[in-house]
């Protein structure tokens, strides 16, 4: 099963990347599988140290800004316990891991992953189609590359009648960043 969340990671002079990033889990969370492109710095930094954290969060403005680069300033942290590396502050649960293994054969990169400690923040929110919307929003705001405008456009507005009836500011704010994300993206390939 494919798990939404964010990682951080980072490089040998610490500097801090959060990404998000949908790892294959097993159901007791011990182990999943990073399938980062190999044009990003999360494999860069994974692959030069070999560890990270995954967070399980209900903050998608933090992961939408994220997708889309547009951190204008890093959130909270803490050092990791067993690694070294970052957790965030506003997340509800993390999971520290090691890469055990990496596959680099195709341009999404395959990273076995053990965790090796875990904890809890907080209690999750809940589900809520807003921030379901918005996950699925972040998601086609970073293939607009990949998909014709016509067809990212028609699924962004089912996913904007979801926000419009269900969505806190938060969630609001977060569909609005990234509708002009991707007019500017379409706008640069046109051009």
């Amino acid at each position: 099963m494919i798990l939404e969340g964010i990682v951080t990671s980072q490089n040998q002079q610490g500097e801090l990347n959060i990404a998000p990033m949908g790892p294959v889990v097993n159901p007791e969370m011990s182990q999943f599988v990073l399938r980062p492109f190999q044009t990003s710095r999360t494999f860069s930094n994974l692959k030069e140290t070999r560890c990270g954290v995954l967070h399980v969060v209900d903050d998608v403005l933090l992961l939408a800004k994220a997708a889309i680069g547009q951190l204008d300033e890093l959130p909270e942290t803490f050092p990791a316990e067993k690694i070294d590396g970052k957790v965030l502050q506003s997340a509800c649960r993390w999971y520290e891991f090691e890469i055990e293994s990496i596959d680099e054969t195709a341009a999404r990169t395959v990273m076995q992953a053990t965790v090796v400690h875990q904890g809890r923040i907080r209690d999750y929110f809940g589900l809520n189609r807003a921030k379901h919307a918005v996950l699925e929003a972040a998601i086609l705001a970073t293939r607009t590359h990949l998909i014709e405008q016509s067809e990212l456009e028609a699924q962004y507005q089912a996913l904007a009648e979801i926000v419009k009836k269900t969505a806190g500011p938060h969630e609001e704010t977060a569909f609005c960043l990234l509708e002009e994300y991707i007019s500017k993206a379409y706008a640069e390939i046109k051009s």
